[in-house]
């Protein structure tokens, strides 16, 4: 069977209900045309859409401090600190982006906090240190000058007490938060990110191909593995040669940079009768550094085109979902929607 025959055949029904759904989820869209439209034609496509997706771990270390607010400090008496690839973590959940932060073990100093120099206190950058600071209203004269009476401002005396400081003359250092020593350590920052490469086979429809990349397509392929090869002798040519650019891409951006995650056994899935196979190498010597998943979906689109009013008009229904794009529903009042 055709891999296009998995997808059902678009109704008149299907077709009406889906942009009725979409009109009422319109604030500025009347329904009236939705309902007493009469469908001309369905055109129906089936799109495939290839999507590579690698994701991979990378590791940083950083010096970075924090206030010493403890007399337990792990530093190298204790041992020496491991790598930052020795140092076991949970991976998160695979192929979602995420970003933790750990102190690496025995890598912790004390310091005299370099911003108040060890007091846990600076002055006071408003008032220099004095507590107060000149009157504004009267510049420190003690009077009024058109009045020529004492300036109510600051009672007559010329100057007013430091807001910044509250008249102490000097501030709690905020780096050390007034511990006055700083614990100085290294942190592994870990980042794992998911890569994706996204193809979509070339049609002629005036729809915007940005619009597929959200919504689901029925899988006739899947493989998922620490390394994956490129497909080929795919029914439609130009998915094998995306295959093969998108896993020359990644494999250069990625592997000599980033961690193995994990090593899984090669699931291949190809529920059609087409014969979908892939290249090989016999033998892949250096260390692989991230896993990764490709897949082929079947995308269904639908050109609708339908009479109302004496006028002809056109609309979309894409993905498994039934989604519906218009740009000239004949029954919109406003502007300023987003037409998805």
């Amino acid at each position: 069977m055709p891999l296009e025959h998995r997808i059902p055949t678009m109704t008149e029904d299907v077709a009406r209900n889906a942009l009725v759904s979409f009109v009422n989820s319109k604030c500025c869209y009347g329904n009236k045309a939705a309902g007493e439209l009469v469908i001309q034609d369905l055109r129906q496509l089936t799109l495939y859409r290839y999507r590579l997706e690698t994701f991979n771990e990378s590791r940083l270390s950083e010096w970075t401090f924090e206030p010493l607010t403890s007399n337990l400090v792990d530093g190298p008496q204790n041992g020496t600190s491991p790598r930052p690839w020795d140092i076991k973590v949970q991976t998160p959940p695979l192929f979602q982006d995420d970003t933790r932060k750990f102190r690496i073990p025995h890598s912790s100093l004390v310091k005299a906090c370099h911003k108040c120099h060890g007091h846990g206190r600076y002055k006071c950058s408003g008032c220099q240190g004095a507590g107060w600071m000149r009157c504004v209203s009267c510049s420190g004269t003690r009077q009024r000058r058109k009045q020529q009476r004492r300036c109510q401002m600051c009672s007559g005396t010329g100057r007013k007490r430091c807001s910044t400081c509250s008249g102490r003359g000097n501030k709690t250092c905020m780096t050390c938060q007034g511990e006055k020593k700083l614990l100085h350590f290294k942190q592994l920052i870990i980042t794992w990110k998911n890569n994706v490469f996204e193809f979509v086979s070339e049609h002629q429809l005036d729809f915007p191909g940005e619009l597929l990349s959200k919504v689901n397509g029925e899988n006739v392929f899947k493989d998922e593995n620490v390394l994956v090869y490129p497909i080929i002798d795919f029914p439609k040519p130009e998915i094998s040669l995306a295959s093969q650019r998108a896993i020359a891409e990644h494999n250069a951006a990625f592997t000599a940079s980033s961690r193995i995650l994990q090593q899984n056994k090669r699931s291949l899935q190809a529920r059609s009768g087409g014969k979908i196979q892939q290249s090989r190498q016999d033998k892949y010597s250096s260390p692989l550094k991230a896993l990764s998943r490709q897949t082929i979906e079947l995308i269904p689109i639908t050109e609708v085109h339908y009479q109302y009013a004496g006028k002809t008009y056109l609309y979309f229904i894409y993905g498994l979902e039934n989604k519906v794009y218009t740009l000239d529903y004949p029954e919109r009042y406003c502007c300023g929607c987003t037409i998805i």
